[in-house]
C-alpha cells in the first residue's frame, strides 16, 4: 500500500513544470499524439480540476489535436485545461492568473512539442531559449494552481497508468527549498511537499481530503 501510493505521489509530483527533475521523464513512452476528447466532456473535465467557485467563471482552453484553443472565454483570470503529459495521461488543471500568464503557456509549449514527437532535450532548449527571450516569463508572486479532479488518468514516472490520485493544489514558489518549509526530502501526504526544489519552478504540493466531481451539465453554457 504504502509503495503504491509513494510512486502514485511520483506520478503527480512529476506534474510540475520541470517534470524530467521530478522524475516523470519525457522519454519515447510520452512523446507522440495526444487525444481529442468530445468538446463538452474536456470542458467538464478542465473545470473539475477546482471547486465550482474558481472554475465556474474560468477561461477554458481544449485541444483540438494540434494545439490549445479557448473553449470557454471566462471573467474571473483564471484559465483550466486538461493536461497531457503523457500520451495516455488526461491531468485536469486550473491556474490563478499570474498561472496562467506564466507556468500554462511553459506547458501548453511543452505538450505541443511532445505531440510532434520531440524528445526531452528540444522540449527543454525551447523553454529555455522561450525565457531568455521574454517570449515566456517566471511568476512574479507565487501561483495557485488547482488539481482536484475525481477524473484524473495520471501516468507514473516507469510509464505505467495509475489513474487518479489524491485531489490537491499546487503552489508555484521559484526556488523554494524542503528547508524553506522545514521539511524533509522524503515525500509525505502528512505534509506538504516540494516538488522540483531550488528551480525556478520550484512548487509546493499540499494534499487535499476530497476530490472535485466531473459534472458535463451546462460544459457549453458559453
Amino acid at each position: 500500500m504504502r509503495a503504491t501510493m509513494m510512486t502514485s505521489m511520483v506520478a503527480v509530483a512529476a506534474m510540475a513544470l520541470g517534470q524530467g527533475a521530478a522524475g516523470q521523464s519525457r522519454e519515447s513512452g510520452s512523446a507522440g499524439p495526444r487525444s481529442v476528447l468530445p468538446r463538452d466532456r474536456e470542458i467538464a473535465l478542465a473545470r473539475s480540476a477546482a471547486p465550482a467557485a474558481v472554475s465556474a467563471e474560468a477561461t477554458v482552453l481544449t485541444w483540438n489535436g494540434h494545439d490549445f484553443e479557448v473553449g470557454v472565454e471566462g471573467t474571473n483570470g483564471v484559465t483550466c485545461y486538461v493536461g497531457r503529459s503523457w500520451v495516455e495521461s488526461l491531468e485536469p488543471h486550473c491556474f490563478d492568473e499570474e498561472g496562467a500568464r506564466t507556468i500554462l503557456p511553459i506547458h501548453l509549449l511543452e505538450t505541443r512539442l511532445l505531440h510532434e514527437g520531440r524528445n526531452s532535450e528540444e522540449i527543454d532548449a525551447a523553454v529555455a531559449e522561450g525565457l531568455r527571450s521574454g517570449s515566456l516569463r517566471l511568476p512574479t508572486r507565487p501561483v495557485m494552481s488547482y488539481m482536484m479532479s475525481a477524473g484524473q488518468q495520471l501516468v507514473s514516472d516507469d510509464g505505467r497508468s495509475v489513474g487518479a490520485w489524491e485531489s490537491h493544489l499546487m503552489i508555484y514558489y521559484p526556488y523554494l527549498t524542503e528547508e524553506d518549509l522545514g521539511l524533509g526530502p522524503t515525500p509525505s501526504t502528512d505534509a506538504a511537499v516540494v516538488v522540483d526544489p531550488g528551480t525556478p519552478f520550484s512548487n509546493i504540493m499540499i494534499v487535499l481530503k476530497a476530490h472535485v466531481p466531473v459534472t458535463e451539465a451546462g460544459a457549453s453554457s458559453r
